[in-house]
């Protein structure tokens, strides 16, 4: 796309020109002053209301109720034309628009009843979540649905006559019908069907309580420590772990009641892992944790890490010690990562990598959920339009405080119309509003987890697969035959990963940080100490990543008959070295078992392969533009139409061996002795 091709999207597209405006003040590229500037209330008097995600009937809660009834009017007759239809590529093509029809509901809402800050909103998407949710594990279970695909996989020759993509496709709506349980006689079936309708509501329940705050009377608590969290009526609220205040008391205070045990949500998780345990095994399979890695790089739960040396370290500590250690307090840093600087530096990295551009639009009445909400979109220079990302950036009350990604319409080729289904995704994270002297500014923390997120988004965008089940993200916790964008979990964390490098690097870093008042640049000892002090601890971090995927194992195998926490507190004596706290759960803020329950050692593989892509690929030059181009091609492309070991692969142009995966965890820890010498000459 040409300079002036890309202007005239930016015209057509509205919402820039104030930006450009402004840049004669300013030193903000338009993306930089959309996220930098105070976000104001629109009036919206005399506009059309075009729905949530411009969807019409989503302009009131009660259009979920419309959207899910012709969907589900639509499913039916979609059901009937591939049950009738003989074997070949429209049997393929008719599962996946299927899927997509019922993903496109069913994700939407899935982002609504927890993001919306309207409960009606809320309520009404969560009713069409589990309406959604009913019917697709019937369809999982729909014998004359699965004999229409078995007799295109069992005619080799019409099979032999497609392409591999859509050989692949056809293999994995197979493979989900196995898991699901399509092979049991009808009773049983009826009993998998509502262990999976209940499990449902089970995951939903325990991922909403596992946000919630714990609260304690203030008078449990000294006075002067109120400050540091939120108060309601007579009560402290605390709704996380404050790991990096200075005050050693708010750290431990916040540790022990935040973690404190919730009785009705203990019950809850206990109850998940038994349906998961009795599901798995009604449907063939040893435990939950063998039928959920099936189809991932790792095939099998007997890989287990051995335990580490044990660590000094206390478990509220960690970010106060980097801090000492390097003189990395973040408010030293903030000042050069204000909220727009850092979206400069992530189109400017996409740019140089990919040839895409992000540029800011103003969102048309009713299409956001609240007035602080940014859209995107993502233009590539030749191909044009790739998709859309919504920025959900900023915190509010009864906002989930977990910094995630949300698939809200997966990218497909379209049969029905000829047009390529573009992808549209929300970006969440919890960040502090901009004031009237500053904007937004950032932590160190907070800008690596944007770049992580945006990597996900970015994967998204990136994907070009002719199917919406095999687009990009596993929309996790979905394993059912109409899922939605799916790839394998352990792989799926390996593009956001890979994002925190380019984080830390100078010369990406020295892109984008300047000073929002000086606009002097981040000077490179302090970018050198801040990779530093991530090694502080960190023998100890990845010591409790190993704790976590452990634990996430031994919950989803063999039954133990013994509680949650007792489990806990065996495993983290094994593979942890620091002692159990008496009164905590923190297994009930392990939100991680809803979307990657048996699965949580993804972290520890996507990170191996980060590391191993950074490291061959772009740690001599980390805006290489031909690098780019073969990370998007080899890795990024595909979804989930390839096998992600393959994909792997072809980006290192060679096959790794589980001692370089180690060895790619370890190297990482590795002091920069040149950091040293730097601090010291200084």
């Amino acid at each position: 796309m040409s300079a002036c091709k890309r202007l005239l999207y930016i015209v057509k597209h509205r919402g820039i020109w104030p930006s450009i405006w402004r840049r004669n003040v300013t030193t903000w590229s338009p993306v930089g002053a959309a996220f930098n500037a105070k976000p104001h209330r629109r009036l919206e008097l005399f506009e059309k209301n075009v729905g949530l995600f411009g969807v019409p009937e989503l302009s009131s809660p009660a259009g979920f109720e419309v959207t899910t009834k012709r969907a589900l009017k639509d499913t039916q007759e979609l059901v009937d034309k591939v049950c009738s239809s003989p074997p070949g590529a429209v049997t393929v093509e008719t599962f996946d628009q299927l899927s997509d029809g019922l993903c496109k509901v069913a994700d939407l809402a899935d982002f609504v009843k927890v993001a919306h800050p309207d409960p009606s909103f809320r309520e009404a998407a969560e009713k069409t979540c589990i309406e959604i949710g009913t019917v697709v594990e019937k369809l999982n279970t729909n014998v004359d649905l699965c004999r229409s695909l078995k007799n295109l996989l069992d005619n080799k020759d019409v099979f032999a006559q497609l392409d591999p993509e859509t050989r692949k496709v056809a293999e994995l709506f197979m493979f989900d019908f196995a898991i699901s349980g399509i092979h049991l006689d009808e009773k049983l079936r009826k009993e998998a069907v509502k262990l999976h309708v209940k499990l449902l509501d089970l995951n939903n329940e325990f991922l909403m309580g596992s946000h919630l705050p714990n609260r304690i009377a203030k008078s449990a608590i000294p006075e002067y420590i109120h400050c540091h969290f939120a108060t309601e009526g007579s009560f402290i609220q605390i709704g996380g772990l404050h790991a990096e205040s200075s005050n050693d008391l708010v750290r431990e205070v916040a540790y022990r009641i935040f973690l404190y045990p919730n009785a009705d949500l203990m019950e809850c998780l206990e109850e998940l892992l038994k349906c998961r345990n009795k599901l798995a095994k009604l449907v063939g399979y040893e435990s939950y944790a063998h039928r959920a890695l099936q189809g991932t790089m790792a095939k099998t739960p007997g890989i287990m890490l051995p335990p580490l040396s044990p660590n000094n370290d206390f478990h509220f500590n960690y970010g106060v010690l980097r801090a000492e250690r390097y003189n990395i307090e973040p408010s030293l840093y903030s000042p050069y990562f204000s909220l727009g600087s850092c979206m400069e530096g992530l189109n400017s990295l996409f740019t140089k990598l990919y040839g895409v551009s992000i540029m800011s639009e103003h969102p048309s009445a009713g299409e956001v959920w609240n007035d602080d909400v940014r859209k995107l979109a993502v233009v590539h220079e030749t191909e044009g339009l790739l998709g859309y990302i919504y920025c959900d950036f900023f915190h509010r009350a009864n906002k989930p405080h977990q910094d995630c990604h949300f698939t809200i319409r997966g990218g497909r080729q379209c049969q029905e119309s000829g047009q390529y289904q573009l992808p549209v995704v929300v970006l969440m994270l919890s960040l502090p509003h901009p004031t009237k002297s500053a904007p937004t500014l950032l932590t160190p923390s907070m800008m690596e987890n944007l770049f992580h997120e945006m990597g996900h988004a970015m994967h998204s965008m990136l994907g070009r697969t002719r199917y919406q089940h095999i687009t990009v993200m596993e929309q996790l916790e979905t394993a059912f035959v109409f899922s939605g964008t799916r790839c394998a979990t352990d792989f799926a964390e390996v593009p956001s990963i890979l994002m925190e490098y380019f984080a830390t690097d100078y010369r990406v870093v020295n892109q984008f940080a300047r000073h929002y008042q000086t606009g002097q640049p981040l000077p490179q000892s302090m970018v050198a100490r801040l990779c530093e002090s991530k090694k502080v601890c960190g023998a100890a971090d990845t010591q409790l990543q190993i704790f976590y995927s452990a634990l996430d194992q031994m919950y989803h195998g063999k039954p133990q008959n013994r509680s949650t926490t007792d489990i806990l507190k065996d495993m983290q004596h094994k593979f942890y070295g620091l002692p159990y706290t008496p009164n905590t759960a923190w297994q009930l803020r392990f939100s991680h078992l809803i979307g990657y329950g048996a699965k949580y050692y993804s972290y520890l593989m996507s990170r191996a392969v980060a590391s191993m892509v950074w490291k061959q690929c772009f740690v001599q030059d980390p805006l290489n533009r031909d690098m780019g181009e073969r990370y998007r091609r080899e890795m990024l492309a595909h979804g989930g139409g390839k096998e992600p070991m393959l994909m792997v692969e072809g980006m290192l142009q060679r096959q790794p061996t589980i001692e370089d995966f180690v060895d790619a965890l370890v190297t990482d820890l590795n002091p920069d002795f040149e950091t040293f010498i730097m601090d010291s000459t200084s």
